[in-house]
C-alpha cells in the first residue's frame, strides 16, 4: 500500500494568527492537504469569525480559538478548549508576530520588549504547551514562522531582528530535545511577499519595489501561495526526518549578494 505522504486527512493544525495573510495563506494550504485548521487570531471575534468564512468558502473544516500567544494561562485554556471540542494538535504553526520600525536609538524598551514577546516568547509558550500532548501520542509536526531576519539585519528592525534570530534558535533547540519523541520542528522564513502590508510600496517606480525586484532572482515578490508548498511539506510524513532546518522562501535573496546597480 502506498503512503500519500502529502495527503493531511485526520490531521487537527493550529496556526496562530491566521486570520489575514500569511499566516491565513498557509493555513489554507494545509486545510486543502487535507487537515482540520484551528484559526487564531487577538484581535476581535468578529475578525475571527469573518476569518473563518473565508475558510469555509475553501471547503476547509475550520474552527476558531481567540486568545493571546503571550498570555501563558490564556493559551492553556485555550488549547484544553480546542482538545474537548475538536481534538488533539497535531500540527503547530507558529506564525502570530509583530513588528516596530523604529531606529535603536529612538526605541522604547517597552516597545522592543512587546516585539520580542509576541515573535519570540509566544511560540516558546504555545509549543510547550501544545508539545506535551504530542509527546503523550508519539509525534507530532512544528513550524515556527522565521525570516530572512533570521539571518540578516536591516534598518530600523532591531527587535524583530532579534526576535526572529531568536526563534531560529529556539527552532534548533526544539528539533534537538524533541526529535526523540518523533516531533519535528522546523522553520519557514519567508521573504518579500504581495500582500495588502507591502501593497504601498509594490507600485512602479517606488524605491523599495524596484530595490526588491532587483535583489531578488527570481526577479518579482512572494505571492501568499507560494508559501503553501513548504507548510505542506513540513507538515506532512514527507518531512519526517527533517529537523531543526528553516526553509527559506524567498525568491533566491538569501544565495546572493545581488547585482549592481547598473544591470
Amino acid at each position: 500500500m502506498s503512503i500519500k505522504l502529502f495527503d493531511l486527512t485526520g490531521k487537527i493544525a493550529l496556526v496562530t494568527g491566521s486570520t489575514h495573510g500569511l499566516g491565513m495563506a498557509m493555513a489554507k494550504g494545509i486545510g486543502n492537504a487535507g487537515a482540520k485548521i484551528i484559526v487564531n487570531g487577538s484581535s476581535s471575534q468578529q475578525k475571527l469569525d469573518d476569518a473563518i468564512l473565508e475558510y469555509k468558502k475553501e471547503g476547509i473544516e475550520a474552527y476558531g480559538s481567540l486568545f493571546d500567544v503571550t498570555d501563558e494561562n490564556a493559551v492553556k485554556a485555550a488549547l484544553a478548549k480546542i482538545e474537548a471540542e475538536v481534538g488533539p494538535i497535531d500540527i503547530l504553526v507558529n506564525n502570530a508576530g509583530i513588528i516596530k520600525r523604529t531606529p535603536i536609538v529612538d526605541m522604547e524598551v517597552a516597545d522592543f520588549k512587546a516585539v520580542v514577546d509576541v515573535d519570540l516568547v509566544g511560540p516558546f509558550i504555545v509549543s510547550k504547551h501544545v508539545v506535551k500532548g504530542m509527546i503523550s501520542r508519539g509525534g507530532g509536526k512544528i513550524i515556527n514562522i522565521c525570516s530572512m531576519m533570521s539571518e540578516l539585519g536591516r534598518d530600523t528592525v532591531s527587535a524583530y531582528a532579534a526576535a526572529k534570530g531568536g526563534l531560529k534558535m529556539l527552532t534548533q533547540s526544539m528539533a534537538t530535545e524533541w526529535a526523540k519523541f518523533n516531533i519535528q520542528t522546523n522553520g519557514i522564513g519567508p521573504g518579500y511577499f504581495a500582500t495588502s502590508q507591502t501593497a504601498p510600496i509594490r507600485v512602479d517606480g517606488h524605491p523599495f519595489n524596484e530595490f526588491i525586484i532587483k535583489r531578488t532572482p527570481a526577479s518579482r515578490w512572494g505571492d501568499p501561495e507560494d508559501l503553501q508548498g513548504a507548510a505542506i511539506f513540513l507538515s506532512s510524513k514527507a518531512s519526517d526526518f527533517v529537523n531543526g532546518h528553516v526553509v527559506y522562501v524567498d525568491g533566491g535573496i538569501l544565495a546572493t549578494i545581488g547585482k549592481p546597480a547598473n544591470e
